[in-house]
């Protein structure tokens, strides 16, 4: 068992959609334990179909204000997760001052899902289960990942 992380940074392309429920769900599990923050390479407007489906679960993203890693407070993380090419680059730039463990999830962008409203909302569920799932993995101290 690998001791975890004490503070994580999630970085996407505008902090609208994947860093920010990263941060929510990081905190709805773990906020107890560790610090967490989220950016992105541009600041964009929280997407309504994220705060829709983090309602769902029950965590509320609808107060988020986006940011850059230009407006972070704190700039001292042991890892930082990026959700997207631009943000890797960005946050492999940071380890030249800062000594973090970078790791690039590839997570697909919903807001480039089309159709009826169901079908873009379901490409936002996957995205979101599937961070659950790959935050759980990576930050659950049991051997199972129990919490």
């Amino acid at each position: 068992m690998r001791a975890g992380p004490g503070s994580v940074l999630y970085a996407c392309t505008l902090n609208a959609i994947r860093s920010p429920m990263c941060e929510a769900i990081t905190k709805h599990y773990y906020g107890h334990r560790l610090y967490v923050d989220s950016v992105g390479v541009r600041a964009g407007i929280i997407d309504p179909f994220a705060i829709a489906v983090m309602d769902e679960i029950g965590i509320d993203l609808a107060r988020h204000r986006p940011k850059t890693f230009d407006d972070l407070e704190d700039s001292s993380f042991d890892l930082v997760v990026t959700l997207s090419p631009e943000a890797q680059h960005r946050a492999v730039e940071m380890t030249r001052t800062m000594a973090c463990e970078v790791e690039y999830w590839q997570t697909f962008d919903p807001s480039l899902a089309q159709g009826a409203r169901e079908s873009v909302l379901d490409a936002y569920r996957g995205v979101r289960d599937g961070l659950i799932a790959r935050i759980r993995a990576r930050l659950d101290p049991g051997p199972a990942g129990s919490l």
